[in-house]
């Protein structure tokens, strides 16, 4: 049978309109991410058969593989042997040292995406505003960086030791200083006890509470664990705080410390030396009852406690900060430089016992949030690596990898109430996503071996990754050459 020519384009026509009417059934996506392990954070466990379908800065779907015939996507990746996982979250980071470092500060936004961070809580420093502006244009995509939660200018009393403070006295000040935080819409608040007296943290906890505003803090030294517990804390920074509510001392070495008859540091000791488990479980499931997390920041502790025996002038990650960061470390070098042997071997105490206590608190159902205090001044508290070195010793402490996992994915987005957008994969959550070259539910360390972070709809594939650390060394190279 004879086609003429006429009948052959009117099939072809026919053909092209039903192909193209089947292409306008498909759903318009940018990325699609395929043969990889997905990680279920929250499980604890590996998915295969399974593609992550993105769109702009959002997870469309997380759909079988036989399913990506329903999406047209602009680029495909194939992923084999490789895991994907959700972004992990600093919630401990500090940005500061004055006017004059803004650059350098703004210098470690890069920097954190090069280490797969893609969510930041800034828990203040002396460059508050600058913060704030960089919150707004990152999420506006007019800034290269992670995403920004942030306290804002912190709650202290009046001569602070810190810069940058909103200094505080009365309940009245607290009420204008919460207005001022709730005007710039900040992500939560944070308050330290240096000058501040005791009755006005409580007094800011509670006018904070009765607004709805999320708190974070230090532990004045004059008031018992439960009694922060009780006014609505809700995270405790600094594990080695808890070291005083796991002993039967606590509330007799508060009042001593209270009535000026007994230091601080003695006061530890004294916790130290009386430590009791049983003690210690039922402080922390009482903690865990009134809904306070921890944030440990044990790498920066730990650094600390062994500067007499580490020497960190070659790391790897000091090519990476500028001279004038870098500079801001000297201080809390030479501090320790003055420690003598007992000085010493106290500050390595305090870190090891404090360490410890990592799995009772999972046990006894605290919630754990991972985070660093990477940043100004805290020697060799790199911005980036350190939330690696950080799960990994919650590992070595005694979680398993998947728990250490959930500290630097899950944990924060629930302190946050950012549950709805963070903290899997999982379709309408933010794409914040990385692809490894190994499964950190078997090692931990394997978050360091990363092939692509996904942030903000941007793909940085390892050739950019490895632009921006050679971009950063050649910068901080150039400050020190100036």
């Amino acid at each position: 049978m004879k086609i003429s020519v006429e009948q052959l384009s009117g099939a072809m026509l026919a053909l092209g309109l039903l192909s193209a009417a089947h292409a306008a059934d498909k759903i318009a996506a940018d990325l699609v991410l395929t043969k990889a392990t997905l990680i279920d954070v929250a499980a604890g466990k590996t998915v295969t058969g399974k593609s992550v379908v993105l769109k702009g800065d959002t997870i469309l779907a997380v759909v079988d593989d036989k399913q990506l015939s329903n999406y047209a996507a602009k680029k495909i990746i194939s992923l084999p042997g490789k895991y994907v996982m959700p972004g992990l979250w600093d919630t401990h980071v500090h940005f500061g040292g004055g006017p004059a470092l803004i650059d350098e500060n703004k210098h470690l936004l890069a920097l954190h995406l090069a280490y797969g961070i893609t969510t930041v809580r800034d828990c203040s420093g002396d460059l508050p505003d600058t913060v704030l502006q960089w919150r707004e244009q990152i999420n506006a995509r007019q800034l290269e960086g992670p995403t920004i939660f942030t306290s804002g200018a912190k709650l202290e009393g009046y001569k602070p030791l810190w810069k940058g403070t909103i200094e505080v006295g009365t309940p009245e000040e607290i009420s204008k200083a919460l207005d001022r935080l709730q005007a710039q819409k900040v992500d939560f608040v944070k308050i330290t006890e240096n000058t501040l007296k005791p009755e006005m943290y409580l007094e800011a906890l509670r006018q904070a509470r009765q607004r709805g505003m999320r708190t974070s803090g230090h532990i004045p030294v004059q008031l018992t664990l439960a009694t922060m517990f009780d006014a609505g804390l809700g995270t405790v920074e600094h594990q080695s705080y808890l070291l005083r509510a796991a002993t039967p001392k606590e509330t007799a070495l508060t009042a001593q410390v209270a009535a000026g008859t007994l230091s601080g540091r003695e006061a530890v000791k004294q916790s130290l030396a009386s430590y009791d488990e049983a003690t210690a479980r039922a402080s922390f499931r009482y903690m865990a009852s009134k809904g306070t997390a921890v944030v440990p920041t044990l790498s920066v502790s730990r650094v600390v406690a062994y500067l007499d025996q580490d020497d960190h002038s070659h790391d790897e990650a000091l090519q990476y900060i500028g001279k004038g960061l870098r500079a801001t470390y000297d201080w809390r070098v030479r501090r320790a430089a003055q420690d003598d042997a007992a000085a010493i071997a106290h500050r390595k105490a305090v870190f090891e016992k404090s360490a410890s206590l990592l799995p009772i608190l999972q046990q006894e159902g605290v919630s754990i949030i991972a985070g660093t205090d990477a940043g100004f001044l805290n020697s060799y508290d790199y911005p980036g690596q350190a939330l690696h070195d950080e799960i990994g010793l919650y590992v070595n402490y005694g979680l398993t990898p998947a728990q250490a996992l959930q500290t630097a994915i899950i944990n924060g987005p629930r302190f946050l109430g950012k549950q709805d957008r963070y903290g899997a994969l999982a379709a309408g959550n933010a794409a914040d996503v990385l692809v490894l070259d190994a499964n950190p539910l078997r090692d931990i360390s394997a978050t360091r071996q990363i092939r692509t972070v996904i942030s903000h709809g941007n793909l940085y594939d390892r050739a950019r990754l490895d632009q921006i650390l050679a971009d950063t060394k050649a910068w901080a190279a150039q400050t020190k050459a100036e």
